[in-house]
């Protein structure tokens, strides 16, 4: 079995799986269907995974590692909670842009994942929600926004990120980052119109 660095027997086995799960749907997808794919025999793709649910761990965890990495090199960097926001949310579009098939497995199939597979990653779900949560709450501190729940406030922010692999597709006519931006403003600046009165 894969253990250490990936592989790129891994890589191929993730990437097929990925496409088929969502062309197919996870329950119609066989480890006979993704071993054909990659070209190789059954056998040889148990060699390398043990069963359908540890392959879509992969595809979860995989994702995971790499939008955490991102939002972590941000953070030591020093970069402020806005730009880290902003960074968020450029991160889940660049995904959505190079691995579609990969972002909706994330997304749609997360509850599928064997109970003995789901520990780790619903870690790194946790982790990561966290570090998000930290960034705003420290971009709070800083008087940088103005939120009495930073718990929903977080929650809110991740509706933002997370709906739009339902409706992007690659090759729009707005990039992901023109996109990202967008959005960033949207959840930083609202959007009503200024106004010198009180709201009705």
């Amino acid at each position: 079995m894969d253990g250490g660095p990936v592989s790129s027997r891994r890589r191929e086995i993730v990437t097929a799986a990925a496409r088929l799960f969502d062309e197919r749907g996870y329950h119609h997808t066989s480890m006979d269907d993704i071993a054909a794919a990659v070209g190789i025999k059954k056998p040889t793709l148990y060699h390398h995974v043990p069963s359908k649910g540890r392959i879509l761990q992969w595809i979860h965890d995989d994702l995971a590692d790499d939008l955490h990495a991102r939002l972590c090199a941000r953070i030591d960097a020093g970069a402020p909670p806005a730009a880290v926001l902003l960074g968020v949310v450029a991160d889940h579009l660049d995904a959505m842009d190079r691995e579609p098939a990969n972002l909706r497995a994330y997304y749609e199939h997360h509850r599928e994942l064997p109970v003995e597979d789901d520990l780790g990653s619903r870690r790194r779900r946790d982790e990561y929600f966290d570090r998000v949560h930290e960034v705003v709450v420290r971009g709070v501190a800083r008087g940088d926004f103005a939120v009495t729940d930073t718990r929903l406030t977080t929650l809110a922010f991740f509706g933002v990120c997370n709906w739009a692999y339902q409706w992007y597709r690659p090759g729009g006519s707005s990039s992901p980052h023109e996109i990202a931006v967008s959005f960033w403003r949207c959840f930083l600046s609202g959007i009503a119109a200024s106004r010198s009165g009180p709201a009705p």
